[in-house]
């Protein structure tokens, strides 16, 4: 089989999610070792066959192969590659080259020159660890919790008659039938921390918490309402229960549960509260959305979920975000200041990287555009255009 062939056999192992780390390995040493001339021929003939050239999308092959590195290090096993990232490769660099894209859920293909040597040392030298899974739950008489992984399961407090438990499923609250008092609970993030279980509240809904972000609620859910108030952003499973609504209360925004699982970004220094819709119904503002819906409290539009409730999973997922976007995400997860010498660039960056990565990946990768550079100076970060 000739190198043509065996590349377009790898690429369609790709896509039918049927390749190993080693397809993987030897996908990416073909494309390194390949001429730019010799990747038109393999590469068009299964553009031609896809459904993104069916649809009328243009590719600049010149500008695609220009130069590819490989993020060997980076592979990971085929179940935890997206094809979603692949199909960005065919459609993202045929608006700019500036574009990074995704390969696998830790690779990446970058279509520009390789910065000196020294800009990459530095950013090396003065790396910042990323976040730590890491909470405090403030209980009603103030006393504090700090919640870690690894914590050893059995009663972490009582709350009247409720009881708060770990076990493996995460923080439970356990409250009797005949719970009369109402008392109420704050679990919290700061910057650089994310909850490291899930909060299952007494009727069984689950929350998890983003970075500096809290999420106050009853112990027992003895009202006419099931309320909470989150500040920042939570991912949140709920228990439909039609006789006793779920409502999610932020600054802006009230959001009623109809059965469903959502996401709530409500950071105060964000221009809009944003609701993600994943399944079910709810209501914002007494706006009914669908599953794959998004209402910033002014408009409903059509999202790709996935991207909102990366965080969750682990991943940070970036589609044409501006720079001052991606770095107020990184400045909540990392615990930097950040600073701008020069005006900020206004150019859409595409990319997804684990945030178990140290934040010197994440700024080499935005590097490699040749649009914006970084200095690291202690928690300090400068974007310099």
């Amino acid at each position: 089989m000739t190198q043509s062939y065996r590349l377009q056999h790898l690429f369609q192992k790709f896509l039918r999610n049927d390749c190993t780390k080693q397809d993987l390995e030897e996908l990416i040493g073909l494309l390194n070792e390949m001429e730019n001339d010799e990747l038109d021929v393999p590469m068009k003939a299964l553009w031609e066959k896809s459904k993104d050239s069916q649809q009328g999308h243009q590719v600049d092959w010149q500008k695609m192969y220009g130069e590819i590195m490989a993020c060997e290090e980076s592979l990971v096993t085929i179940h935890q590659i997206k094809r979603r990232n692949f199909r960005r490769l065919w459609i993202n660099t045929a608006a700019a080259a500036s574009i990074i894209i995704a390969v696998t859920a830790g690779g990446y293909f970058i279509l520009n020159k390789e910065l000196p040597k020294q800009k990459t040392a530095q950013l090396i030298t003065n790396d910042i660890a990323p976040g730590r899974n890491q909470a405090t739950l403030t209980l009603a008489n103030g006393q504090k919790i700090t919640l870690k992984k690894g914590l050893k399961g059995g009663i972490l407090a009582l709350q009247g008659q409720t009881r708060i438990q770990v076990n493996q499923s995460g923080i439970v609250y356990r409250a009797s039938k005949s719970e009369e008092t109402v008392s109420y609970n704050t679990l919290s993030t700061a910057r650089g921390e994310q909850s490291p279980y899930p909060l299952i509240l007494a009727d069984g809904s689950k929350v998890w918490l983003n970075s500096q972000s809290s999420v106050t609620f009853p112990t027992a859910f003895n009202q006419k309402d099931r309320v909470v108030k989150l500040t920042g952003e939570a991912y949140f499973e709920v228990k439909h229960n039609a006789r006793q609504p779920f409502k999610v209360e932020t600054a802006n925004q009230t959001i009623e549960d109809l059965g469903t699982s959502f996401d709530v970004n409500a950071y105060s220094d964000e221009p809009n509260a944003k609701t993600t819709l994943i399944e079910g119904s709810i209501k914002v503002d007494n706006v009914t959305l669908k599953p794959g819906q998004q209402s910033d409290g002014q408009k409903v539009k059509e999202v790709d979920t996935e991207r909102f409730i990366a965080w969750k999973n682990g991943d940070f997922d970036f589609e044409g975000d501006n720079i001052q976007t991606i770095m107020l995400e990184l400045s909540r997860w990392y615990n930097i200041d950040v600073r701008y010498q020069g005006a900020p660039l206004n150019t859409g960056f595409s990319a997804e990287i684990s945030r178990s990565k140290n934040i010197g990946a994440v700024l080499h990768m935005l590097e490699r555009t040749k649009l914006v550079h970084f200095k690291i100076e202690e928690r300090r970060v400068t974007v310099i255009k």
